[in-house]
């Protein structure tokens, strides 16, 4: 889920990405050097910096700001799909288990209309994959084993297949809510310098990606800037955005390996039988 700390931490890593684009190990494109954190500064550490000609950047919500929009919840909705790791390849009657067995995932083969899955479960093998599932076919007819491979003399249809679990994603809730970024500098050339970039650049994000995989809305509400400071070194600016974003829940569901439908005789109801 999203929660007000993800967006304070995608906010500073925006910020940190603007002032250092080559990686904080190479100067930042102001040529200072710029301190990026959630939170209110120290006081005696900011002075220190300012001091020093460093530059200082905190992102906070602002108090009092945050509130519920929420109108009409969507039904859970998958993310991006789960490829598998594991594969089965099936050249005449063989089919061969390779890849990476990994949780999570089914395998299963079908021969001859007749349908045999497995799970994977944490130390399995694709050997050991193969393994399982001849066992599964030997209970009605004969499965020869090599390594990862699976032999059905007489299969006269072998089809093979791999799914993974998808994660299903529900939003629970719709808040907005201001954040302050804030820009303290030594000097008003510098602070201005600061405030446009990370105004222009911030400008650019309509929405922003959280650490759940949603997208939530950024906009710039206000700036203000303090010159009437007590502290004769700090010129500070503030960039004032709000964002709209979503709590979350997830949870993992399996996916559909094997499905069949028979329509019953005499124009019965529709049976179906689904295996994954």
């Amino acid at each position: 889920m999203a929660d007000q700390s993800d967006v304070e931490a995608t906010l500073a890593s925006l910020v940190t990405g603007i002032l250092y684009p080559a990686g904080t190990n190479a100067a930042s494109v102001l040529g200072s050097v710029c301190h990026i954190y959630r939170g209110w500064p120290n006081p005696a550490g900011l002075g220190t910096d300012l001091a020093a000609g460093n530059l200082t950047v905190t992102v906070m919500p602002d108090a009092g700001s945050f509130r519920v929009t929420t109108r009409y919840l969507d039904p859970p909705t998958n993310l991006t799909p789960a490829a598998p790791t594991l594969t089965v390849t099936v050249s005449g009657q063989t089919a061969t288990i390779g890849g990476t067995a990994s949780p999570g995932q089914v395998a299963g083969l079908i021969v001859d209309r007749a349908a045999f899955v497995h799970r994977t479960e944490a130390g399995d093998t694709p050997a050991l994959v193969a393994a399982i599932l001849a066992s599964y076919i030997r209970g009605t007819r004969i499965a020869q084993v090599s390594g990862p491979s699976i032999t059905i003399p007489g299969a006269g249809l072998l089809v093979g297949r791999v799914v993974a679990d998808q994660t299903a994603l529900a939003e629970t809730r719709r808040q907005i809510q201001a954040f302050r970024v804030a820009c303290w500098c030594p000097d008003p050339t510098t602070r201005d310098s600061l405030a446009t970039l990370l105004d222009t650049a911030l400008s650019q994000d309509s929405f922003i990606a959280l650490p759940d995989n949603t997208q939530a809305r950024l906009r710039l509400s206000r700036s203000i800037t303090f010159d009437q400071s007590q502290n004769a070194n700090l010129f500070r600016r503030d960039l004032i955005f709000n964002v709209e974003y979503a709590t979350t829940v997830s949870d993992t569901l399996p996916a559909l390996i094997i499905g069949s439908t028979a329509i019953a005789p005499n124009g019965g109801p529709t049976t179906q039988s689904l295996l994954g």
